[in-house]
């Protein structure tokens, strides 16, 4: 045997390189071989580094630390089948690693993938890619580049495509797209809702779930819901819905309809389906509670609209939302409370679950430990008691008020905020009113006043104006410091919080005490600023601010010139001039302290003699004047200096001088504030005394008023003609009295030259002490005026008198 010897024929290449297996054990070794140009190499690479992403998220970490992505990347788009088919297996198994997501980033990849859902791809191009496209989709930033390169089209044509895997990675990815609202849109322009319905029907629960998923999104549009209808959407959804074999899709498809019932159309179209009766007998009948807590919220949605309520109304619903209030499961109880709620919204819907007694079973679910089912059941009481007393009372006698005012103290501010308005629709009633204070209502509402929600501040306001109708919940409120916040909410930007603050206020300054503490709250400054604004006034405003007024005479005549009749003056009134609206009004201790000058005299009214402020009985001292004033409460500044003196309006209330007697009973003295106090005007006493003595008898009124007025005419330097008004020299008269008195306050009945504003005011309080109606009004150029009206037996009319 000898050694083989090549034959001179047989051609030798020494350019030709020999086969060369390689067995390879590192992934290094595999991404260095991505480099490769045989696309053998190539191919076997991507084979192998696909086996090795699917072992775990470590290795895909790896690879892409190995430098493996970049690679891939490229090689998606070979031109060699089996190496792009490979290429796409192993990044798309990578891209659900985080990290690889935003290495993928910088690289523009989604361009290069969509292009893999083309049709002349095969069916494991099509799987990796969609899976790719999956991952990358959870990420916003990747949303907007599938969108912005087209890539929903070719992925809803996908989900025709006949592998499950294919469908199933479409239509996540579709379901990942449409979070953003301009996909939604996008999937019905591209005629995306007939085979998402179609995979309705797939064998896979995994593709119905998606499917149904993503129609629930995307029927939130407008548009989609009508393209919904058009499509036979809602036979394809209520067939789920009745077909026990699909309970797992029950859920979705509640969520569905609830979302398609916002538009009428589909409420009628659903009607004439015979959906509504399918969809109540469903709420009765499901033994699985999350499918009926949905369904029971598409009955709510059902009833955002007037039209379906009274259709719900006509079914009974209201004994179906009763039955479910009893079950055990808090998330359907839940629903069926916000159900109730909007119901309600029907008026003949609020009596009937009165009759069918579920507002006990209501009223106890604020026992609730769930914050959401305590909310709802409050909300569902509020829109139950809106306009209707009798239902009030059913919480009354459920002992409901009581589980209500500790639910203004509930964490949950949604809660407080329901309670609140519970307890707002109950204060129309006064029984019901006290039984809400005694349970300490006052104090919690006072506490959410300084709450920055405002949603809690509009209801709490609301609440505490319904409240503070009674004295005894006005006392409250200022002893549990229940005014500053109130005030303080004037100035919020809020408009409606500024609105029920002032509500509030116009309600609370019906007693003299509790305005007096607003005004010295600064409640007047803020309203006259409110008032003096176009943007933030409204008609509260301007009635919190009247009342205000009419508490403190001397401060409403002084900004606005005009006292009605029905504003009885009293002593301590005293006219400082006109004074602009905004600016501060003087209290008379201010004026007091002021160095004479040359500006116009204060006139002030104080016919009470000093020694009739100490008195043993304090039942005298009522009685001497209806005032109840004393030298240091009425007269002296207790108050900033931006705040008016206290000053007695229009009558008090009785249980107020219960309130005032029992602060008078431990002493039996009313000590005078010796600092300062009004002097008494024995003059103006002996007017007041004559005028009762002289005119009080007469029967005629038209006498009386005349008589008044020439009592006023002599007291005040008697009749001046008018070219004598020269002569009249009242001016130097007012500058003696202030000499005097060495000050620039000048007591009414000491001018005995007095001018029209003069004899006008004179003619006013003379006229509140014997019981005569007269208005005072304030001219220009020291005119002043009274407005008296007369009643005959043939006509009414009206006398204007300048004297």
């Amino acid at each position: 045997m000898g050694k083989k010897v090549k034959k001179e024929s047989e051609p030798f290449s020494k350019d030709v390189f020999d086969p060369l297996p390689i067995e390879s054990k590192t992934a290094a070794t595999a991404v260095l071989m991505l480099s490769s140009p045989e696309e053998e190499v190539l191919a076997k690479a991507c084979e192998a580094i696909h086996k090795f992403a699917e072992k775990g998220d470590e290795n895909k970490t790896s690879l892409m630390c190995l430098g493996a992505v970049e690679p891939l990347s490229r090689l998606i788009s070979h031109e060699d089948k089996t190496v792009r088919r490979n290429a796409v297996m192993a990044l798309g198994v990578m891209a659900s690693n985080n990290e690889v997501k935003k290495c993928l980033k910088k690289l523009d990849v989604i361009p290069a993938v969509i292009s893999k859902l083309s049709p002349e791809e095969n069916v494991v191009v099509h799987e990796f890619a969609t899976l790719c496209l999956t991952s990358l989709s959870a990420d916003f930033c990747y949303k907007v580049q599938i969108f912005e390169h087209k890539g929903l089209e070719p992925l809803i044509q996908l989900l025709s495509s006949p592998d499950p895997d294919v469908k199933k990675n479409s239509v996540e990815c579709i379901f990942n797209l449409v979070q953003d609202f301009q996909n939604r849109a996008a999937v019905q322009q591209l005629n995306g809702l007939p085979p998402l319905l179609e995979l309705l029907h797939s064998e896979f629960p995994v593709i119905q779930q998606l499917a149904l998923r993503t129609i629930e999104n995307i029927t939130t549009d407008s548009e989609t819901r009508v393209a919904f209808r058009n499509v036979q959407g809602f036979d394809r959804i209520l067939e789920i819905l009745g077909t026990k074999e699909f309970s797992d899709l029950h859920e979705g498809a509640l969520r569905v309809i609830s979302n398609c019932l916002e538009d009428s159309e589909s409420m009628q179209l659903i009607q004439t389906m015979g959906g509504l009766e399918q969809l109540l007998q469903f709420v009765g009948t499901t033994t699985l509670p999350e499918a009926q807590a949905n369904a029971v919220k598409a009955v709510a949605r059902m009833a955002q609209s007037g039209e379906n309520r009274k259709i719900l109304h006509e079914r009974n619903v209201e004994k179906t939302l009763t039955d479910l209030l009893m079950q055990e499961n808090e998330s359907v109880r839940t629903a069926a409370c916000q159900a109730v709620a909007t119901v309600s919204k029907n008026l003949s819907s609020r009596d009937t679950f009165r009759s069918l007694d579920a507002i006990k079973p209501i009223v106890q679910l604020l026992n609730s430990e769930g914050s959401e089912l305590r909310m709802a059941a409050a909300e569902a009481l509020s829109s139950l008691t809106n306009d209707n007393n009798l239902n009030a009372y059913a919480i009354h006698e459920a002992e409901g008020d009581k589980l209500l005012v500790r639910q203004l103290r509930d964490s949950c501010m949604g809660a407080a905020v329901y309670a609140a308005s519970v307890l707002t629709n109950m204060a129309s009633q006064e029984e019901l009113r006290r039984s809400i204070l005694a349970h300490e209502a006052m104090p919690a509402l006072v506490a959410l006043l300084h709450c920055t929600d405002n949603n809690i501040l509009i209801s709490a306001t609301q609440a505490v104006a319904s409240l503070a109708c009674d004295a005894e919940a006005r006392m409250e409120l200022r002893n549990v410091g229940g005014l500053s916040p109130l005030v303080q909410l004037l100035k919020s930007i809020n408009a409606e919080i500024r609105r029920n603050a002032s509500w509030a206020i116009s309600v609370c300054a019906n007693d003299e005490i509790t305005a007096l503490e607003l005004c010295n709250a600064g409640a007047l400054e803020i309203l006259q600023e409110i008032t003096l604004s176009p943007n933030r006034n409204n008609k509260f405003s301007e009635l919190a601010l009247q009342k205000l007024l009419d508490s403190n005479l001397s401060l409403k005549y002084s900004l606005t010139g005009h006292l009605s009749a029905s504003n009885i003056t009293t002593d301590g009134f005293y006219d400082p001039g006109q004074i602009r609206m905004g600016h501060q009004v003087p209290t008379l201790e201010e004026i007091s302290k002021q160095v004479v000058n040359n500006h116009r005299a204060t006139i002030a009214v104080n016919g009470k003699p000093l020694d009739q402020f100490i008195a043993k009985e304090p039942d005298d001292c009522k009685q001497d004047s209806p005032t109840e004033t004393t030298a240091s409460s009425v007269l002296s500044s207790k108050r900033s200096s931006k705040t008016p003196s206290k000053m007695k309006g229009k009558g008090n209330k009785e249980d107020e001088k219960r309130k005032d007697e029992d602060e008078y009973k431990p002493q039996p003295e009313i000590v005078v504030d010796e600092a300062w106090s009004l002097p008494y005007d024995a003059a103006f006493h002996n007017l007041v005394k004559e005028a009762v003595e002289s005119i009080s008898p007469l029967q005629d009124v038209v006498k009386m008023y005349t008589a008044l007025a020439m009592l006023v005419c002599d007291a005040m330097g008697g009749q001046v003609e008018a070219e004598k008004l020269h002569d009249f020299l009242w001016e130097l008269h007012i500058s003696e009295l202030k000499f005097e008195a060495c000050s620039n306050i000048v007591l009414i009945g000491k001018i005995k030259k007095g001018t029209y504003f003069h004899r006008a005011l004179l003619y006013k309080v003379l006229a509140d002490r014997i019981g005569l109606s007269c208005s005072l009004i304030r001219g220009e150029y020291n005119r002043a005026w009274n407005e008296i009206f007369i009643t005959s037996p043939k006509k009414t009319f009206a006398v204007t008198d300048t004297l």
